[in-house]
């Protein structure tokens, strides 16, 4: 019949030790691999957009508001509270601007009592925005206020993620 090979003790230990190993290392490695995809394949929790009052409590003086976001980092779950200044001009247009300063990330203030009337005024280091979130020229700001993204939905109003303020900067 055939010529069988036999093979030797030491070649068998080395194929079963070798079978082990790689037997190991799979069941070690193949949690590692689900612990850094697993947030890709997870669908996003919630919806982009958070309730923060009715349209009608808003009008042409910038309104502040407060409101809590449920954010999702990997496995990390938070609540965080946000703000924003929001403003209704006579069209009925909405306008909502994050408070953080664009020039180091101070909170932003309205109508200021330190004599810088009708405009958001960051007392760190004296930087001016007016009214539509424009940065002033020739203070320390270089960007507008950023700005939420709005919906209205059955007389509520709901705010997105931030995006860029088109503003350029005005004279002051």
């Amino acid at each position: 019949m055939g010529d069988k090979q036999e093979i030797s003790r030491r070649t068998f230990l080395n194929y079963a030790l070798m079978g082990t190993g790689g037997f190991l290392a799979a069941g070690m490695i193949t949690p590692m691999i689900r612990f850094a995809v697993d947030p890709l394949l997870k669908g996003h929790a919630g919806g982009d957009t958070v309730a923060v009052g009715s349209v009608d409590e808003f009008g042409p003086e910038p309104k502040r508001v407060e409101f809590k976001v449920h954010t999702k980092d990997g496995w990390y779950e938070s609540d965080s509270t946000l703000s924003a200044w929001i403003t209704k001009n006579e069209k009925g247009e909405i306008l909502a601007l994050s408070p953080i300063c664009k020039h180091l990330g101070c909170t932003v203030n309205w109508n200021d009592p330190a004599g810088h009337p009708n405009e958001y005024f960051c007392p760190c280091h004296l930087g001016r925005y007016n009214i539509e979130g424009a940065h002033i020229l020739n203070t320390p700001p270089t960007a507008s206020l950023d700005e939420y993204e709005t919906e209205v939905k059955d007389g509520k109003l709901y705010l997105g993620k931030l995006k860029p303020n088109p503003r350029p900067g005005v004279s002051g």
